[in-house]
């Protein structure tokens, strides 16, 4: 099978990441830790299969991930957290809006986030 046949696999469990809200490159892309360059070289993996960033999602539809040992956010400082879990939480709807829309992957990010892409990638508009 073609690389390009076999979709985008999770580089922790293995599994096809088969919807947009599952993928967390997007969700990293979407609140700026990826620059829209790296999309097709960076790993996939599934959102829960990356619990240091996938425990910062706290939303009613988004069954909460734990991590256990020094990332933990239990044991992080609290404005940190904070920080991440409004980024992340904004991120994970974001997500969830572009997935069921036909919008260019240049426009996924949050509007902080595109903004700062647009101002240092001419002809972006």
């Amino acid at each position: 099978m073609a690389k390009c046949d076999e979709g985008y696999l999770c580089d922790v469990c293995g599994n096809d990441v088969a919807d947009l809200i599952e993928s967390d490159l997007y969700l990293r892309y979407i609140v700026g830790m990826l620059d829209p360059e790296v999309l097709h070289t960076t790993p996939e993996r599934h959102i829960r299969c990356n619990p240091e960033l996938a425990q910062y999602i706290v939303a009613d539809d988004f069954e909460p991930v734990f991590r256990e040992g020094p990332f933990d956010k239990r044991n992080l400082d609290r404005e940190f957290v904070r920080q991440q879990e409004t980024l992340f939480t904004r991120g994970w709807h974001r997500l969830k809006e572009v997935a069921g829309g036909n919008l260019p992957i240049i426009e996924y990010p949050l509007p902080e986030v595109l903004a700062k892409i647009k101002s240092v990638s001419p002809g972006i508009d």
